[in-house]
């Protein structure tokens, strides 16, 4: 399934795994997803394929990957026996944690490109074991289970704070510049992508999609979902669903409108498949934002 992943992260204030293992593809079904929050997904072990904003990128084990608010994506892992999927990530709400960057005016600044600005890559490469963060990461895994409520949020910021403070020059220094290169079928898919981007508002037309970009209806589906895990159909649903949350969050236009506009005319039915993604209707992701 594919869908707009609802973490209330006003009320967890901040994810956090550490080196989790996937094994097999059983463990690991990656989707086409969006959070909250910011996400940075750091790899330990493992290599795929990410796609983010409709265009791929080769991961692999020293890769971090920044994913903003509701910003859609998808990792494809190859994961086969002695070969695993390990990785850390953190999840958190950048506006609970803002003001805490206010001392220090520089890393307010690259705080806020993170989360706002157009990033030339979501992908740094060629990070080692031995950076710092990664202690900070591994410290606040041993300790946060032994946090109170009352002391969360200030040992949460601090490592945000501290962080960010080891990543600044990092993304300063690596970020935009890509590892590998991207094989024709990779292309081949950022171009179905494209396509879907510019025409995810309309009915879908596999036979439409399959003439513009001159490959068989067939070979159009199955190279789709060999380069991303994701059928067009789930793919177009994650993307009308991510729209939709965006519209709920920034306009007053009515749940009907709002599904019209995600080319979803028949408002029952966008009310069920939104509640089927989402866990809540439109009305109730509403009132809760």
């Amino acid at each position: 399934m594919s869908h707009v992943q609802a973490f209330k992260l006003n009320e967890l204030k901040l994810y956090l795994t550490y080196r989790h293992t996937s094994l097999d593809s059983v463990q690991y079904q990656g989707t086409f997803h969006a959070h909250q929050g910011i996400e940075i997904l750091i790899v330990h072990e493992g290599s795929g394929t990410l796609v983010v904003d409709q265009k791929s990128y080769e991961v692999a084990p020293g890769t971090l990957c920044v994913f903003q608010p509701y910003q859609l994506h998808h990792i494809q892992m190859n994961i086969q026996p002695g070969k695993p999927f390990v990785r850390s990530v953190i999840q958190f709400e950048p506006s609970l944690y803002e003001n805490y960057f206010e001392k220090w005016p520089s890393l307010l600044a690259f705080f806020k490109q993170i989360h706002t600005s157009k990033l030339p890559s979501p992908c740094v490469y060629g990070l080692s074991g031995d950076e710092p963060f990664h202690l900070l990461i591994e410290r606040l895994e041993k300790k946060r289970h032994a946090l109170g409520k009352n002391n969360e949020l200030e040992e949460f910021s601090l490592f945000l704070v501290a962080f960010f403070h080891a990543f600044k020059p990092i993304w300063e220094q690596r970020s935009g510049k890509t590892e590998t290169s991207l094989t024709r079928t990779v292309h081949q898919a950022e171009r179905i992508l494209v396509w879907l981007e510019n025409h995810y508002t309309e009915p879908l037309r596999l036979k439409q999609l399959a003439g513009d970009l001159h490959l068989s209806p067939y070979h159009l589906s199955h190279l789709f979902k060999e380069c991303t895990g994701s059928s067009i159909s789930d793919y177009v649903t994650a993307r009308r669903m991510q729209q939709a949350v965006m519209l709920l969050n920034s306009t007053d236009l009515s749940v009907a409108l709002i599904g019209e506009a995600v080319g979803i005319a028949n408002c029952s039915y966008f009310c069920r498949l939104f509640k089927s993604h989402y866990g809540y209707t439109p009305h109730q992701y509403r009132k809760l934002t």
